[in-house]
């Protein structure tokens, strides 16, 4: 059974217009069944599916004569006397294809929809090629809304947060915190979400953190430093939500500063890790200021860590946000902080158990920085006004 994600409506959106869309993201992340799913809502037949890691359909690009590559779609039933639609997945394992796309972008009615592993390349590369021609949008683990989704729970998602305060009840709450649960200790994997064995999940989920590492950080980072690379990564497990501490961790690691950042921006272009800046209404001091840190899974985390309920839960909350914009984190010099500002509006703190001095002291904080709506989160049901359990986020 194919379940639908929440991007699949924004892509389709995209079907008719002439740039090149471009699904990214991390690896196991659902993007080649997400692509073949919008294939299969396009009427036309002038259309195929490339998998380049097919050799056959991988030979119909190489070609040093971009115009012969016509020839070879269409052997493969693709017509330019109408418009083409034309699926190419895995598209980072064939680095000449961007300007093979630009060319027949530029000269043919041609729409293509690309997806790629790491954002790295395509960020790196496609801006050179398709500048102005391309739409990127990344694909993630699943929210819990989209997990819930995968469960076969009819669950209507809101967006607007106060009325999530009003939509809440403890009768849904006690039912989806059996959910959450298991969400919060294996994370939003489809693969993961599907499989029904415990013992299975915690496999396929080493198997996807073995087949990033090798697949993609091998092929991007330092060689000679991997190992320091794979020691930077599970001390940095073990710190999640944490500020970063650039000269702490090359001193533990044993490697230089500039090497930490370097495997930091590995780390986060591939979709691995997210960093957060500190809310000021100074920009400049916005992006100075010290990061923290955030793990795409919190499957991973668990599989690798030890870490508290209450990070996990952080976790999973910000993972969850980010879908809504731009996040920020707010901490006063005495120490008085808020986990997370979504927009410059939203103020969100999160507790494992809140109660209503954690509401007052959330009002307190955004009062002294004029965020207008306010709101904690916990695992815990509460009754009070500004309060979301977390399964409604």
């Amino acid at each position: 059974m194919i379940f639908e994600r929440d991007i699949e409506k924004q892509l389709i959106e995209q079907i008719e217009t002439k740039q090149v869309i471009v699904l990214t993201g991390m690896r196991r992340t659902g993007k080649t069944t997400t692509l073949k799913a919008i294939f299969n809502k396009i009427t036309s037949s002038n259309k195929y599916f490339f998998d380049i890691e097919n050799i056959i359909e991988k030979n119909v690009f190489e070609e040093k004569d971009y115009n012969n590559i016509i020839k070879n779609l269409k052997s493969f039933g693709i017509s330019t006397d109408e418009k083409a639609y034309v699926f190419i997945d895995e598209i980072q394992l064939m680095p000449s294809l961007s300007s093979i796309i630009k060319y027949l972008y530029d000269n043919y009615n041609i729409k293509f929809f690309v997806s790629g592993s790491s954002s790295y390349y395509l960020k790196n590369f496609f801006p050179e090629s398709l500048a102005g021609r391309k739409i990127i949008f990344e694909l993630f683990p699943l929210t819990f809304s989209e997990f819930l989704t995968f469960k076969n729970y009819p669950f209507k998602k809101v967006d607007d947060f106060s009325l999530k305060v009003q939509n809440k009840n403890r009768i849904l709450h006690e039912k989806l915190a059996k959910y959450y649960e298991e969400y919060l200790k294996y994370g939003g994997f489809p693969q993961v979400v599907l499989e029904e064995n415990l013992n299975q999940k915690g496999l396929i989920l080493s198997d996807i953190f073995t087949s990033y590492f090798q697949m993609d950080l091998l092929n991007l980072a330092d060689f000679r430093k991997i190992d320091s690379f794979k020691k930077l990564i599970f001390m940095l497990l073990e710190r999640v939500g944490s500020k970063i501490d650039v000269t702490k961790l090359a001193s533990l690691v044993g490697i230089s500063r500039d090497s930490v950042y370097s495997f930091l921006n590995l780390l986060e272009a591939s979709y691995f890790i997210y960093f957060i800046s500190p809310f000021t209404k100074n920009k400049d001091l916005e992006i100075s200021g010290t990061r923290k840190f955030y793990f795409c899974d919190t499957g991973i985390i668990n599989l690798f860590s030890t870490v508290s309920e209450g990070a996990i839960i952080e976790n999973s909350v910000f993972l969850n946000l980010k879908q809504n914009g731009k996040i920020n984190y707010y901490q006063k010099r005495n120490g008085k902080e808020i986990d997370f500002i979504l927009n410059e509006k939203y103020a969100f703190e999160v507790k494992k158990t809140g109660d209503l001095s954690d509401i007052n002291n959330l009002n307190k904080l955004c009062n002294q920085i004029a965020i207008p709506q306010y709101f904690l989160i916990s695992i815990n049901f509460l009754e009070f006004e500004n309060a979301i359990p977390a399964t409604l986020i």
